[in-house]
């Protein structure tokens, strides 16, 4: 295993492969109110009787650690995020920590509508929402929830209000919505949409439905350059995502395949859960138990430490092209 270099002792996250972590995926509840298909078909199921959240303190440091270790963009996820009460709170305390220029959300969008301006006012600077089908009917079926017109109502909301560009969400799937990808591109013609379309990944509760609905994200990308759509330079805390541009369309298409060739050579991200866990990996080990010491102020030297000595047991890559998912049920623990 090689070392960190010098310059990176201290105030850099870098792993044995000398890939650096500039953002942080914060989960802050497993609780979703959506049954999405491919994710919780029966609702959320709690572990307990009480599941216990990270705190707003908790959260604070896990938030203060990582910004002061050179991470500059965290997104907030669920579950459901936006179902949190003290949710606001959550945004104000992140913002204002020093080297954190960018908080984001990933969203259902059922509550957009109504408080995505107090987000903002907040300090959310861009937002995610999910939106698998853009047939009512459709979408109910994949989420199991008649909010299709809440949700849209809420992507305009977010225009309105002034943000410049809305990220929209989608898991692409054989014989359910993977026909609809022409109205997807022609929604987006004349709207700064960035409609990002999330290749459906294998897990350990989900083997089935994959096997029947997963559609290769490869075929996607080769029919957008047949039709002169142009892959775009990643800037340092962007996603996975691949993104296109055509000069005829105002929005933009992105494409996540996690199949994909080398797919996590460029990974940049971490993975901290809603119980107080750092994920090195979307899909594989346990996880490292934080929340030990989140539980005061002066215990951010070793909590930064800790952070530091796991990031260099992360693989060189994931093993979902070989069906091994580790040990994930479902995407909704861990903020997908």
């Amino acid at each position: 295993m090689q070392s960190i270099p010098i310059k990176h002792v201290g105030q850099s996250l870098v792993d044995a492969f000398q890939r650096e972590y500039y953002y942080l995926r914060l989960s802050i509840t497993d609780v979703c109110n959506f049954r999405c298909t491919y994710c919780l078909p029966d609702g959320y199921q709690p572990t307990s009787t009480r599941p216990s959240f990270l705190t707003l303190d908790e959260i604070r440091r896990v938030g203060q650690a990582f910004a002061a270790l050179g991470t500059r963009k965290i997104r907030l996820t669920g579950g459901e995020p936006t179902l949190r009460k003290d949710f606001v709170e959550i945004v104000e305390n992140l913002t204002a920590l020093h080297g954190i220029d960018q908080l984001a959300l990933t969203t259902n969008g059922y509550r957009m509508a109504k408080e995505i301006a107090e987000w903002k006012r907040a300090g959310v600077t861009s937002i995610n929402v999910s939106v698998d089908s853009l047939d009512p009917k459709m979408f109910h079926q994949i989420t199991g929830e008649n909010k299709f017109v809440d949700v849209m109502k809420g992507i305009d909301r977010a225009f309105d209000i002034g943000y410049e560009k809305v990220k929209v969400n989608a898991v692409l799937m054989k014989t359910l919505n993977d026909k609809e990808f022409d109205q997807f591109l022609a929604w987006v013609k004349n709207r700064p949409i960035q409609m990002r379309f999330i290749e459906l990944m294998q897990t350990g509760e989900m083997d089935h439905f994959f096997h029947q609905h997963h559609l290769s994200g490869q075929v996607l990308a080769d029919r957008l350059i047949r039709e002169g759509w142009l892959l775009q330079p990643k800037a340092q805390t962007d996603g996975p995502a691949k993104v296109f541009k055509h000069p005829d369309y105002q929005g933009e298409i992105g494409l996540i395949m996690p199949y994909e060739k080398n797919f996590c050579a460029s990974c940049n991200r971490l993975r901290v859960s809603a119980m107080g866990k750092l994920h090195l990996c979307l899909f594989g080990e346990e996880g490292i138990e934080l929340r030990d010491l989140l539980q005061h102020d002066e215990q951010q030297m070793q909590l930064k430490s800790r952070l530091q000595a796991a990031l260099q047991g992360k693989r060189e890559h994931h093993f979902l092209h070989q069906g091994d998912s580790g040990i994930r049920s479902n995407l909704a623990t861990i903020g997908g």
